[in-house]
């Protein structure tokens, strides 16, 4: 029986923070504050528990990830990996599901889960502009794609905590591939339910945020300002009197009329080359403007009819963008070329619109007027300029921008390696996670503030305030009174029977707790039914082990599920009406397997 003060508050509170996100009256952040402050001012928990969430290692390495997620999405890396899924998923919904939660497994097999969500987790939003499925398609598959897989491995934390309980206590721990016999069926079958099934179940809903910030994409821009009608490509033919010079030196504009939006070298297509780029003999440009024939003729250029250039005038690192005159501008009655808009900001003015039609030629010398909106082509990384102006305003950017081409492989290379010293354990993977951040900013990958807007901050309150609660549960003696009385209702169960119990509960506590807090309680209560059945400790172990890792019932059984949430617009429901068929299938597997490998 519960008699003491603290645990009847935990369990008062454990009850209605529940009923509060059932009922979804509140945001699950606020509800995670209120329970921080009610526990400190009780004094169930100390000031120094009542704060530690937020100095917590999942909070540490979810800031941290979240950074290096971002330098890698700068820099490009995200954004190919996002174009392998698509090639291999195609726009089938259902092979995409498939091919993220297959992926998602992988890479938990071989790191932190928060590590593989925050990996992929940019890479996933970008296949769903591209394929134009919803994220929340897509973003709980990631999520529950990575629990799977982290269940096939002993690197998953609940599992490391279970092998060293048994390590302590005398027992023979779990070698790395102990978990793969039951892991595997486990990843197989979860992975079939969430593709097929699992599907049906998913939300289709897009975030707030995502909403209130849709603008037409690149390729709609394209089609609403006409662009495609006035492109053309011209060849740089042997003794051109444009060869040998620069974009800036060859004054197309003036002496053609015009744009160069690309130039195809030696194969390679460079979009919105710079103005200081050598143009050569042999060089296909790919401009916008109507040239006449006896100016191509004069500057030996030839118009090719059927050039072999795709039909686009972007790329991974150059964008398209819609800007609007400020209200209170002063460039009105000026043109384009006398305030150097393409020196000043290093893009090339496609089209303007006014009055409900698309302009596209004369742009250089045409006067602005109140209402105009301009078409804009150039770096990523230079939009910024153009935003920070008060005479523009941005409305158009791309959600998938390359800021930083250049330093992909260096990205990419401090990745692999902070992934792979996490993997071998010499540090804590907290702080081997602020380690890569560093470097990555360090590096230039990207600027403190992409890091600052990049941090999940809604995800950085939920933890660290349900933190405490997790410690009060257990500190207040509630969660092995509770597991006091059911061992000893139950004691006289077939060793498979308790088994479940044991699993029930872990996968009861994980929801409250998080698995790695479950573990740690149940641990050492598990091996305690094993003696006293007289039964191999490790399969005891192995339920409470993967019981603990079946966090697919609430946003607060791992991490990685707060990750998803805001982004996937995920509610306390959509996580109950997915995982919950989820969870008792993967439970049943666990038992099968438990008694077909563990004897039980």
């Amino acid at each position: 029986m519960i008699i003491n003060f603290p645990a009847i508050v935990s369990l008062t509170i454990t009850i209605v923070a529940a009923a509060l996100l059932i009922s979804e009256r509140l945001r699950p952040d606020l509800i995670a504050l209120l329970v921080l402050i009610v526990l400190g001012l009780t004094r169930t928990v100390t000031p120094t528990e009542t704060f530690a969430g937020f100095s917590g290692s999942a909070v540490m390495t979810i800031l941290a990830i979240s950074i290096i997620s971002e330098g890698l999405h700068k820099t490009g890396v995200t954004h190919r990996l996002g174009r392998i899924m698509r090639r291999i998923g195609g726009q089938s919904e259902w092979k995409l599901i498939l091919v993220t939660t297959l992926t998602s497994a992988a890479l938990s097999l071989l790191m932190n889960n928060i590590a593989a969500v925050g990996v992929l987790l940019p890479a996933v939003m970008s296949l769903s502009r591209q394929t134009k499925i919803v994220p929340s398609r897509l973003l709980m598959p990631l999520a529950f794609g990575t629990l799977l897989g982290g269940m096939a491995t002993l690197l998953t934390t609940s599992n490391i905590i279970v092998s060293g309980a048994l390590k302590d206590a005398g027992f023979t721990p779990f070698g790395l591939l102990d978990f793969l016999p039951i892991g595997i069926p486990i990843i197989a079958i979860g992975t079939t339910y969430l593709a097929l099934l699992g599907r049906r179940l998913l939300p289709t809903r897009r975030p707030a945020s995502e909403i209130a910030a849709a603008q037409p994409g690149m390729g709609e821009l394209a089609k609403i300002y006409e662009i495609e009608k006035s492109l053309c490509c011209v060849l740089v033919q042997p003794g051109s009197g444009m060869a040998g010079q620069s974009v800036r030196a060859g004054h197309w504009a003036e002496a053609l009329g015009l744009t160069v939006v690309g130039l195809l070298h030696e194969g390679h297509l460079h979009m919105a080359p710079s103005r200081d780029e050598i143009i050569r003999e042999g060089d296909t440009i790919l401009a916008q403007g109507s040239p006449a024939h006896e100016a191509l003729d004069y500057y030996g250029l030839r118009r090719i009819q059927q050039p072999s250039l795709p039909n686009r005038v972007t790329d991974e690192s150059v964008v398209l963008a819609e800007v609007v005159l400020a209200p209170h501008t002063t460039l009105i009655g000026k043109c384009l070329k006398d305030i150097h808009f393409r020196e000043k900001y290093g893009f090339n003015v496609l089209a303007i619109w006014r009055q409900g039609q698309p302009i596209q030629s004369g742009l250089a010398e045409l006067s602005l007027a109140v209402g105009d909106a301009l078409l804009v082509q150039g770096p990523a990384a230079r939009l910024r300029l153009l935003r920070a102006e008060r005479d523009y305003i941005v409305l158009e950017e791309d959600p998938d921008p390359v800021i930083e081409p250049g330093r992909l492989r260096l990205a990419l290379g401090i990745t692999l390696a902070t992934l792979f010293v996490a993997a071998l354990g010499w540090l804590p993977v907290a702080q081997v996670a602020l380690v890569g951040a560093a470097a990555m900013l360090l590096l230039r990958c990207l600027s403190m503030d992409d890091a600052y807007r990049a941090i999940e901050w809604k995800a950085i309150f939920l933890i660290a305030g349900m933190w405490p609660l997790s410690t009060a549960i257990r500190s207040s003696g509630l969660a092995e009174q509770l597991m006091g009385g059911i061992l000893t209702l139950w004691s006289g169960l077939p060793p498979l029977a308790m088994a479940a119990i044991l699993l029930g509960i872990a996968i009861l506590l994980t929801q409250l707790m998080g698995g790695q807090v479950a573990s740690l309680v149940l641990a050492p209560l598990a091996l305690a039914a094993a003696q006293t059945m007289g039964v191999e400790a490790r399969s005891m172990g192995m339920a409470v082990a993967l019981g603990c890792s079946l966090g697919f019932l609430t946003p607060f059984g791992h991490p990685v599920n707060v990750m998803v949430m805001s982004s996937g617009g995920y509610t306390f429901r959509d996580f109950l009406r997915v995982g919950g068929p989820l969870t008792a299938i993967i439970a049943l597997v666990i038992l099968v397997g438990l008694r077909v490998f563990w004897g039980l």
